[in-house]
């Protein structure tokens, strides 16, 4: 791996990734070069073992993981492991950060091994509404802690205060596009963490950003670019940070 962007060599990648003081929100998302945000549905075939090595340690700095319901279905998630190389990271916290869901039909199995087998200190966390069927929020608050936000659709700027009052302050957004561009919409997101892959996935696939209608454009700043065996790592952050 070298860095490109600003120049140098052997980079000292938590310290390229530490997140600033205060409340603040991180995306992480692939695509390939002509900006497919998936292949078949997934994102595994588009990302390369530093850009999983990356994403481990993107998940050893965080408080919580922020993701969709229909990528948690789509990429089997599970509870986030531990992470040998980076445990030192996680000095005062529990090992492994806990994943936020965010879901407003509450389309999710509560025997899964996402709520079943985390940690009792990293307890997923379901983020709904207050029209999601009541005894289906029951059930999944035997193994998880839900959070109601919003009436018919998440709000999220309520979800992200709500995981800041339980001292997550560093989130990290993992997808889908959907969720994603819903965080661009609501002026809540502070950084894109891009790594785009040497890759034709062809027509079809979804960009990053997905939404129902057009948004304002939102400018950005490059922080630092990484390349390995053709992948770019590119970390940007809003210019009006």
């Amino acid at each position: 791996m070298q860095q490109l962007f600003p120049p140098g060599a052997d980079p000292d990648l938590p310290a390229l990734y530490a997140y600033p003081d205060g409340q603040w929100l991180r995306a992480n998302m692939v695509a390939s070069a002509d900006g497919a945000a998936s292949l078949a549905g997934a994102t595994k075939d588009l990302s390369s073992e530093t850009d999983r090595r990356v994403f481990a340690l993107l998940r050893t700095l965080a408080d919580v993981i922020v993701v969709g319901a229909a990528t948690v279905r789509a990429e089997h998630y599970k509870p986030a492991r531990p992470q040998e190389l980076w445990h030192h990271l996680r000095s005062g916290r529990p090992a492994t950060p806990p994943i936020a869901v965010i879901t407003s039909g509450l389309d999710l199995d509560p025997a899964a091994s996402l709520f079943a087998d985390a940690p009792a200190d990293a307890r997923t966390i379901v983020i709904t509404t207050e029209q999601s069927p009541a005894d289906v929020r029951a059930e999944l608050s035997r193994t998880a802690d839900v959070i109601v936000a919003g009436d018919k659709s998440v709000d999220l700027t309520a979800a992200v205060a709500a995981l800041a009052g339980r001292g997550h302050r560093r989130l990290l957004a993992e997808g889908g596009p959907h969720v994603l561009g819903q965080f661009i919409e609501a002026g809540l997101l502070d950084e894109l963490c891009l790594t785009i892959g040497p890759l034709l996935a062809g027509p079809g696939a979804s960009r990053i950003v997905a939404g129902d209608g057009p948004a304002a454009p939102v400018p950005l700043r490059l922080a630092h670019v990484l390349e390995d065996d053709g992948f770019m790592l590119c970390r940007y952050t809003r210019k009006d940070q």
